[in-house]
């Protein structure tokens, strides 16, 4: 794109690229609307769900009704089997080149398709014009995807929102798109500079041709941010990291300014357009968030004119619990916000589940909002710090958000909700919110496992499960916690023999299940062992079950799945390993039961939840 002689087409092909431009967006937009009509789709389909479980007439209203019902019903446990599952890379130092799941890889592969037909269809043809020709069409292939790079990044991702899913969950597409523009990129520029090389005017070329000094600028900062936005060297100083980034991105925008020609600046205002509009609506939206013009302190102890009063407790050696009082502004369980304490990081906003479903008793007369933040380095290592010395001493804090698409979990028959170490903080507001709603729920079974190394971790989290699993026990919903501490044991390594649950003992299930079972079992008022022999710790409710090595997955899951009238929906958050070990066992179990392909097995709805900024 920087040749003054790009306006003729002279064989260069130019109406191609200029179509392959149009096109290229027509096809996102094709996407976007069949990802949302998918969305709309299941999201009437929960409605007339809940509405079925109204009527006590209906005694298993999670099931498919009726042959389109069944045919979505198959063509969507057939997509499912196919996009879960992933290999783990399990040798140490390497974890972070695990590979995406498989449907994201499918849609990688979709998208490099178009994007190899657009570079090379037409162009490929060994006359004068090779190099320039397949120059320009990569000039244009790059500049294309400018936009959509950026409007993935965007917080307040409307694109997202229409397709069911958050900014956060869109981050590993931005940065793939971002690596694919890098490569269309380098053949633009590689093509043009070979052909000076050839003809020998490079020092030429770069004397008469500013803009190609601009484009070489543009493309260094575009590979310092592919090299630096790979996970090893992103997470060795994250917060330095997402400064250069938003900067360097700046940069890059500014560069290509000077560069692009004055017909492809659309491109370049389309990027800077969406930039601008996601800023603008996060400062927006802090500043209604986080400012009172009229302070009642008769009524709210956590009250400020500016910002929240945070009040933050040590729990063990390495978590913070943060309360923020006063949060004027409604949740979902799941969600996440970006939080910004000043004194402890001045230029530092950070993202934390939202770890409560409900107001938090004792704390605040208003809305109070809960974090869990464990300690590593930085920000969260500095809240932990304080935490412990200052434990009687509030800050000043601000919020944005919430964030994230949630999903109505009250539409699924049986809940396996899994969460290792913080990753509780996602999954129990879950359990929270289906024991506390007001309306009628199709939830008749909750499986609820947590892992932790040691029980410190787990206590606080344990403690609410337990007040939550009461709750659904009294409107006749079956609940069993596991709770598994591997920091006690040598078998909580990684590959070691892990506890196996016995899905056919009577006794192996406990709480009230409505129906001739028992509302409550002793399967744990005296300890027991577990099959590989490892004594359970004894427990203080029936309810919870507790064991001294971490969970076999497939295990965990195949029972309530096996049992199940309905659909059932697994839940995860945590590291790599659980989760590539949910993914793949849920494929093989959905693969295996061969779910609403004829022999009564229910549906298996996964939703996956890592640890990815």
């Amino acid at each position: 794109m920087d040749h003054q002689h790009m306006h003729m087409d002279a064989g260069l092909g130019m109406d191609d690229n200029y179509a392959f431009a149009r096109d290229y967006w027509y096809m996102l937009a094709a996407a976007v609307g069949a990802f949302s009509a998918v969305r709309l789709i299941n999201f009437c389909a929960g409605k007339q769900r809940l509405r079925a479980c109204e009527e006590a007439s209906l005694e298993h209203a999670t099931r498919p009704s009726g042959t389109v019902g069944q045919i979505w019903a198959t063509a969507t446990a057939v997509m499912r089997e196919i996009s879960h599952p992933q290999f783990y890379v399990s040798k140490r130092g390497l974890r972070w080149a695990t590979p995406p799941p498989m449907g994201r890889i499918i849609v990688l592969l979709c998208y490099w398709a178009v994007i190899i037909y657009f570079m090379a269809w037409n162009a490929v043809k060994d006359d004068a014009y090779y190099w320039e020709r397949i120059g320009y069409r990569n000039a244009w292939v790059s500049i294309t995807q400018l936009p959509f790079i950026f409007l993935l990044s965007m917080k307040f991702n409307v694109v997202g929102w229409m397709m069911g899913s958050s900014h956060e969950r869109l981050n590993w597409l931005h940065r793939w798109v971002a690596r694919t523009m890098f490569v269309t990129a380098t053949v633009h520029g590689w093509h043009f500079w070979t052909e000076w090389v050839r003809a020998d005017f490079v020092e030429y070329e770069l004397q008469m041709m500013p803009l190609v000094k601009y484009g070489i600028g543009a493309w260094s900062v575009l590979l310092f941010n592919v090299v630096v936005g790979f996970v090893p060297v992103r997470r060795m100083v994250y917060e330095i990291w997402l400064v250069q980034h938003v900067l360097s991105s700046v940069a890059m925008l500014a560069l290509l300014s000077y560069h692009i020609p004055s017909n492809a600046k659309y491109m370049l205002w389309m990027s800077v357009s969406f930039l601008a509009f996601d800023r603008a609506a996060r400062w927006i939206l802090m500043g209604w968030q986080n400012t009172r013009w009229k302070v009642d302190r008769s009524t709210c102890r956590g009250m400020r004119r500016l910002g929240h009063n945070i009040s933050a407790r040590a729990v063990g050696d390495a978590v913070t619990v943060l309360t923020i009082k006063d949060a004027h502004f409604k949740w979902h369980p799941g969600q996440h916000i970006y939080l910004w304490i000043p004194r402890l990081g001045l230029l530092e906003s950070h993202p934390y589940t939202i770890a409560c479903a409900h107001q938090v008793a004792g704390t605040c007369c208003c809305n109070s909002v809960q974090l869990v933040v464990r300690a590593h380095r930085g920000f969260s290592r500095r809240v932990w710090n304080h935490a412990v010395q200052h434990a009687d001493k509030t800050l000043t804090g601000f919020v944005v958000g919430p964030f994230g698409v949630t999903t109505n979990w009250n539409a699924y028959e049986t809940m396996i909700l899994l969460g290792a170490s913080t990753g509780a903080s996602f999954v129990i507001p879950i359990l929270e919110d289906i024991a506390s709603t007001r309306t009628r729920t199709c939830v008749r079974r909750i499986e609820v496992a947590l892992m932790a190394k040691t029980w410190e971790e787990m206590d606080y989290y344990a403690e609410r499960a337990k007040a939550a699993a009461k709750r659904a026990l009294e409107k006749g919903i079956e609940v069993t916690l596991h709770v598994a501490i591997t920091g006690t044991s040598a078998d909580g390594e990684s590959g070691a023999p892990l506890v196996q649950l016995r899905g056919h003992d009577e006794e192996a299930s406990c709480g009230g299940r409505p129906g001739p079972r028992p509302e409550t079992s002793d399967c744990l008022d005296e300890k027991r062992e577990s099959e590989d022999g490892l004594p359970a710790r004894a427990s203080t409710m029936d309810l919870v079950r507790e064991y001294t090595s971490r969970f076999d997955i497939e295990a965990l899951i195949r029972e309530p799945i096996e049992q199940a009238w309905g659909e059932t929906a697994v839940v995860v958050c945590g590291g790599k390993e659980i989760v590539a070990r949910t993914r793949n066992s849920v494929s093989r179990l959905s693969d295996e039961r061969a779910v609403h392909k004829g022999t009564g097995a229910q549906g298996i709805y996964l939703h996956v939840e890592e640890y990815a900024f």
